[in-house]
């Protein structure tokens, strides 16, 4: 949903990234700079989380196929050197064309002659990789890593939710993000499965607070004061795990939600624009909380009403808590009746869902107004592991150790 410091489930423009030389190499934001150029793949910090949004996303959750740990291990291995190419533009093995005639590719080929357009790879692990029988994690499960509770409104699809892995693709061009995941499926075929996956468009978050806030399919202002990429304190604060947190194999890392949030596009349409604009607490036209002038005039949460979206998402009704929010619109077709299958495809970083996600989300499925025109359909909680520090390191390599 839409938020107002960092903390709503957003609904609703980064500036394009930074070229290779202006990029920290440890994940966070980059100077501005030219949109085609590859963000850095090892560092101390997964890239895609503090990463200026790029314009497009393709996220998959995969299930794991194979009983094998050591076939497993070998598969993360093998991404990771897969990914590390591709961030910077390059072909997958042996790439796509020139090898045996007789073998298939190693690449499949339809990035041949695009830019790297800013790609970047973050993977997950979600709670069911930890489950007793299976890879004998139990025990390395982070204690943040929670099965989200049922909220009220939650319509969640089964075949929607969840997952074992899962790889985030944000890149600048569809193809190049397309790519990505197209390849690293077909490399774990035999040992993983897609479980689901998700294009997005049109983020509806920033990490650069100077470039134009982006807006949600509702025309509203999103991601007024998310967590800049440049803001080390709160990244440190909010977002990255420390060492007082643990595991060991989880420091410098952090913890993703994924919902999928369908939009009543229609039913919001035929809404007035005072209700609109009561609903999030901000004005259509220029994002200014109410009784201000402009977007980014501090707000003040008792001139709205008490079920303002923007009132009960701000951080001095949530105790300070705060995400990282980095979300994309979609739409999908028709839901079969004539409407419009879209909405928001949310994202969020954070140091723990305890503190963060889950307490924040309890208190707008109890009394937010949007929740008229929105309904939470898919979900997914992930551990996000640290970065990797060269190119001998591997997804997963602390974990599986």
């Amino acid at each position: 949903m839409i938020a107002w410091g960092g903390v709503g489930l957003a609904l609703g423009a980064a500036t394009a990234g930074g070229t290779a030389a202006a990029l920290a190499g440890d994940g966070t934001e980059p100077a501005a700079g030219a949109a085609g150029e590859a963000v850095p793949f090892h560092g101390a910090h997964q890239a895609g989380i503090a990463t200026a949004v790029q314009d497009r996303l393709h996220f998959a959750a995969f299930d794991v196929t194979t009983r094998d740990r050591a076939a497993l291990a070998r598969l993360l291995r093998e991404w990771s050197a897969a990914a590390a190419l591709m961030t910077q533009g390059r072909p997958v093995g042996g790439g796509a064309f020139g090898g045996l005639a007789e073998a298939p590719p190693d690449d499949t080929g339809e990035a041949i002659g695009l830019k790297p357009s800013r790609l970047t790879l973050t993977l997950g692990f979600g709670p069911s990789l930890f489950a007793e029988g299976r890879f004998g994690l139990e025990r390395r499960r982070p204690e943040a890593l929670v099965d989200l509770p049922k909220f009220p409104g939650d319509n969640l699809d089964p075949a929607r939710s969840g997952g074992d892995l899962c790889v985030q693709a944000c890149a600048d061009d569809p193809q190049v993000a397309v790519h990505a995941i197209r390849n690293l499926a077909r490399i774990g075929f035999g040992k993983v499965s897609v479980r689901w996956s998700q294009l997005g468009f049109g983020k509806t978050s920033s990490t650069t607070p100077e470039a134009q806030t982006p807006r949600n399919l509702f025309g509203f202002k999103d991601g007024t004061h998310n967590i800049a990429g440049t803001d080390d304190a709160a990244l440190t604060k909010h977002v990255w795990v420390p060492s007082s947190d643990g595991p060991d194999w989880m420091v410098g890392g952090s913890y993703l939600v994924a919902r999928r949030i369908r939009m009543h596009i229609e039913t919001w349409d035929r809404t007035s624009l005072q209700e609109q604009e009561d609903v999030f607490g901000r004005d259509k036209g220029e994002g200014a909380p109410v009784g201000k002038a402009k977007e980014h005039d501090a707000p003040f949460l008792q001139a709205m009403l008490p079920t303002a979206h923007v009132r009960l998402a701000h951080p001095d009704s949530n105790g300070g808590a705060r995400m990282l929010r980095r979300g994309y619109s979609f739409t999908d077709g028709t839901d079969g009746l004539g409407r419009l299958d879209a909405g928001l495809f949310f994202l969020a970083y954070q140091r723990d869902v305890r503190d963060a996600f889950i307490p924040v989300q309890r208190r707008l499925a109890r009394q937010d107004a949007l929740n008229e025109y929105i309904q939470h359909v898919g979900s997914a909680v992930f551990a996000i592991p640290p970065g990797l520090r060269d190119e001998r390191d591997w997804w997963g390599r602390e974990l599986f150790s």
